[in-house]
């Protein structure tokens, strides 16, 4: 089965649980969503792509990253290729540390266990608030993490009413990202220390580091 793949590359994790490492990345083609601060619209359609097999994928990192364990397989959102699953699986068999980033529209349900998901709550400003699917919730464990992109004070009040509701902060890290140039890293970092909540402040490294 063929992926659709807007590119694969290798950089620095500059987001979420394994910021910092070294990383092979799967970008995959397409997107269901449309939020109004997309910092990736080339992976959605009308772009260009192409057509990958899971082995061809794998075999890319295993030849060329032999000691990179880090793999991110992104978007767009991967969970629209029904074969994501084959290639999560594929990494998996090689050993891989595997990192699933999806957008919190469609089910995680059938992600194996072994795959760190970092998934996304769409906050009101994405204009994607709708499209929440908060199912996925119960089948987060403690090693994956949720994100929250903050536009403004009113994406925070609507963060903090959703983890109260839920009592997320006992069953997954909460990672809070600013919408630059909307809301400013130093002034997100003061909202959060307003809270007295463990909160995560995340910045995006690779952007930064003017990195891919």
């Amino acid at each position: 089965m063929n992926l659709k793949v807007s590119e694969v590359f290798y950089s620095i994790q500059g987001e979420g649980p394994w910021v910092g490492f070294p990383t092979f990345f799967v970008r995959l083609y397409g997107c269901n969503l449309a939020c109004k601060w997309c910092d990736t619209p080339y992976a959605r359609e009308g772009q260009n792509y192409k057509e990958m097999q899971s082995e061809e994928i794998v075999r890319i990192w295993k030849e060329n990253y032999p000691e990179i364990p880090h793999v991110t397989i992104t978007g767009g959102e991967p969970l629209l290729q029904e074969g994501v699953f084959r290639l999560m699986e594929d990494f998996l068999k090689k050993r891989a540390k595997v990192l699933l980033e999806t957008n919190g529209s469609l089910s995680i349900e059938n992600v194996p266990e072994e795959i760190l998901v970092v998934m996304d709550l769409k906050t009101p400003s994405s204009g994607m608030e709708s499209y929440n699917l908060y199912e996925n919730l119960s089948f987060l464990k403690e090693k994956d993490a949720l994100k929250f992109v903050i536009k403004d004070e009113a994406d925070l009040d609507w963060s903090l009413k959703v983890i109260e509701k839920f009592n997320l902060l006992r069953r997954v890290t909460c990672f809070f990202s600013p919408c630059v140039p909307y809301m400013s890293p130093n002034r997100l970092a003061e909202l959060l220390l307003g809270t007295k909540k463990p909160l995560r402040l995340q910045i995006q490294l690779h952007k930064i580091l003017n990195l891919k």
